[in-house]
């Protein structure tokens, strides 16, 4: 078994920038010519100011295959643990690396400002150091605990854990839906 443990900022963005914000423009501009469509082969959405290709590629295979993906989730009074596995070793691959990634730029404070991005990140960016991470690949997943002692980044743990659960769930069909919520559709 892999053990990594990481002290550092971030957000349990197992595939996560994938729900919905705009940074740098407001409603659902360049998103589908009706505020509601998505290109799936090259899925704009999913690049960034500071994403690299690599990082967009992940994302796009995450929500490519998200039907392979399983999640768990327990809220602690001090932050979340999840598991959370695909069924696909190369999709496993994807989120380990992605899920290791957003852990280590959470904690350099290095927001990714991807198109579809949750402003739940928001918070993790703007607090490095305020979030304890574990993470270990184990036969069960990736199995991530982070903690915090800060209440407001704990009650946004929680929140994100519940986005990245919808993606996992739905796919591409949640940031659609998160999406419309925030434009108040």
């Amino acid at each position: 078994m892999l053990r990594i443990t990481l002290v550092l900022v971030t957000a349990l963005c197992a595939f996560t920038p994938a729900t919905a914000q705009m940074h740098g423009g407001s409603g659902m501009h360049g998103h589908g010519a009706d505020g509601t469509g998505h290109d799936m082969a090259t899925m704009p959405g999913l690049r960034g100011e500071d994403a690299t290709e690599e990082e967009s590629a992940e994302l796009a295979t995450l929500f490519r295959n998200f039907a392979t993906l399983s999640r768990e989730v327990e809220l602690l009074p001090d932050g979340i643990r999840t598991v959370t596995r695909s069924s696909d070793p190369e999709v496993m691959d994807a989120l380990v690396s992605h899920v290791v990634g957003m852990i280590d730029r959470v904690g350099q404070g290095r927001d990714p400002k991807i198109f579809i991005q949750s402003p739940t990140l928001d918070i993790f960016f703007a607090r490095p150091g305020a979030i304890a991470s574990d993470v270990e690949i184990t036969d069960a997943g990736i199995v991530v605990t982070q903690t915090s002692t800060d209440p407001e980044v704990v009650e946004a743990l929680h929140t994100h854990a519940g986005e990245v659960s919808r993606m996992a769930d739905s796919g591409m069909q949640a940031v659609h839906e998160m999406m419309m919520r925030r434009a108040g559709n």
